[in-house]
């Protein structure tokens, strides 16, 4: 579940959120966020930003599209991003049944932790590894968890 480190943000319909207009809402986690960005290519993610209207905010959604031996292209969902003012959350969805591989990524104790404390939520047993970044310091942890979840029911 997503924590409160501030108000959400994006919450204007009409305005796409571009690096104009990210950069004055995330002010010094600019930097964390544009460092985060780099990273997607080398982990073959793609994010795109969509309005979510339930929430009346813009979300970036991480996905890995790839195509099977077969032939069909996939996608899967491996993590939301959320911006608030300073700062933004990056949330990595696991099934409960998942929970051991996630605990065996390569990450830090700190991030171990969140793993265990993390909620179940919904009918499909699932829960949320919440980051909230200001700085790059999280950013290994992050792409170790969503590297791990690319490769996990694939």
């Amino acid at each position: 579940m997503m924590e409160k480190h501030g108000d959400l943000q994006l919450r204007d319909h009409w305005v796409f959120p571009t690096n104009d207009v990210l950069m004055p809402t995330l002010g010094n986690s600019y930097a964390a966020y544009e460092s985060f960005q780099e990273e997607l290519p080398g982990l073959e993610i793609e994010q795109e930003w969509q309005w979510y209207t339930p929430h009346k905010a813009w979300f970036g959604r991480g996905q890995h599209f790839w195509t099977t031996t077969r032939g069909t292209h996939k996608e899967k969902t491996l993590y939301w991003l959320h911006v608030f003012g300073g700062s933004f959350d990056v949330a990595v969805w696991f099934k409960e049944k998942n929970r051991m591989e996630a605990m065996r990524a390569n990450v830090s104790d700190k991030t171990r932790q969140l793993i265990l404390d993390a909620k179940i939520i919904g009918k499909v047993p699932t829960f949320p590894v919440v980051f909230n970044v200001t700085t790059t310091e999280p950013l290994a942890d992050i792409c170790a968890l969503i590297d791990c979840k690319k490769l996990l029911e694939r």
